[in-house]
């Protein structure tokens, strides 16, 4: 199978199991951020996840920090059949449960090299889908099972220009694997509704870069930028289709294919302001360069060598903003207090809306805090509250109403040492 860029954005653009943003990016790489809806993660230096959001941070840490991430996704999307075409009830188009709960780790490692030198080291996500329909599901040619699933490995290096700027540079080792699993659904052909018209496995490591700055105005405001490249993703894997060969199937024969994605490059400008010896105030721009995907084309190579489509669809993605702010509050020596809003846009044009990318523009409201155990070790909580539009939209002859919802609740613990 050969995807083309937007395999998984036309496909896996989940609402759910690693992430409630827009398309199938995911924003929670810590629970400490989690708090403030992620306004401000390019510039304020929590805990060691700063490498993944901007490793010039981490010059700023005198010891070396470790953090250790857990956040739940607990998403309600639902889809409501508004019509259909002739022989099938568009009621049979409902469902409340094709986002399956998750829970999305991550870790991190900082430590200085010396008064100018930082070193850091990640283990985290940056994108990943899943959306699950019934077997049967009446409209299974464009429903099925979609999933992404990926693993950034980082290792990450920051220096020191003078007591206010420092830039740092990451390589990230991302290892993708995804799944896509259509069924026939309600047909004139003489076929069960659960026959698998096609299913796409594959997988693969690609590479990539991201380069952060930081400039310390003064003790109370700081401003960072942080810019990830796009990675280049060729899943080599298997096609497979239980349609007869006269139906454009392979007989339930597994064939050799390869799949060609980009992940998008992202950026991010963020600020933080102490305003007074309790008070904090953060924001943060996130761009995406989700018009990488503009077209989906897998291509089969049969046993004699010839290649044909398995599978097309054209997508126009434009790229995508999020913009949030947020502030903590020292309530007391032990307890720092957070609170956020965030909207985020998706790239996914009216025209183009999938049941398997339910995607809309999303509101976040986020709360959450930190409490120190003891000199060396302090535990954040978040959580956020994610209210996506109400979308209608038609699909290969099918109306449907979509609504997207979440909540995101999150753990963290940090040592320094």
């Amino acid at each position: 199978m050969k995807f083309s860029k937007t395999l998984i954005a036309a496909s896996l653009a989940f609402v759910s199991a690693d992430s409630f943003a827009a398309a199938f990016q995911l924003s929670e790489q810590n629970a400490s951020g989690l708090g403030r809806a992620y306004a401000g993660e390019a510039s304020i230096a929590d805990d060691a996840s700063v490498v993944a959001r901007n490793p010039a941070l981490m010059t700023l840490f005198k010891e070396k920090q470790l953090s250790v991430v857990a956040i739940g996704v607990i998403p309600d999307v639902s889809l409501e059949g508004e019509s259909a075409p002739a022989g099938i009830d568009e009621s049979s188009l409902d469902d409340d449960s094709i986002a399956p709960s998750a829970v999305v780790p991550a870790a991190y490692f900082t430590m200085p090299y010396s008064d100018k030198i930082s070193l850091g080291f990640g283990a985290f996500s940056n994108f990943g889908l899943s959306t699950d329909f019934d077997d049967d599901y009446s409209a299974g040619q464009i429903a099925g099972k979609t999933e992404i699933f990926t693993v950034n490995l980082n290792a990450s290096v920051a220096y020191k220009v003078t007591e206010k700027f420092s830039y740092g540079i990451g390589l990230n080792v991302i290892y993708a694997e995804a799944e896509i699993v259509r069924h026939l659904g309600e047909t004139p052909l003489p076929l069960p509704a659960q026959t698998e018209a096609r299913n796409l496995k594959g997988d693969d490591t690609g590479f990539g870069l991201n380069v952060g700055l930081m400039y310390q105005i003064d003790d109370n405001s700081r401003f960072g930028f942080n810019y990830r490249t796009e990675t280049d993703i060729t899943f080599d894997g298997d096609f497979s289709s239980a349609l007869p060969t006269n139906f454009g199937g392979t007989n339930g024969v597994k064939y050799p294919g390869a799949v060609d994605i980009t992940l998008p490059a992202i950026a991010e400008f963020s600020g933080s302001h102490q305003l007074d010896d309790k008070l904090g105030l953060h924001y943060s721009v996130l761009w995406t360069g989700w018009s990488s995907f503009e077209s989906l084309e897998a291509q089969v190579t049969a046993p004699t060598g010839d290649k044909f489509i398995g599978f097309s669809k054209d997508e126009s993605f434009s790229d995508s903003m999020r913009y949030a702010i947020g502030s903590d509050y020292q309530y007391s020596e032990n307890l720092l207090l957070r609170a956020g809003v965030a909207y985020d846009e998706s790239p996914v044009s009216q025209d183009h809306l999938s049941i398997s990318i339910p995607d809309t523009d999303r509101f976040w409201f986020s709360f959450g805090g930190n409490y120190a155990i003891d000199q060396q070790s302090n535990v954040d909580l978040g959580v956020s509250i994610i209210r996506g539009k109400t979308q209608n939209f038609k699909e290969d002859g099918f109306e449907f109403e979509s609504e997207g919802n979440a909540v995101l609740i999150g753990a963290q613990y940090n040592y320094k040492f």
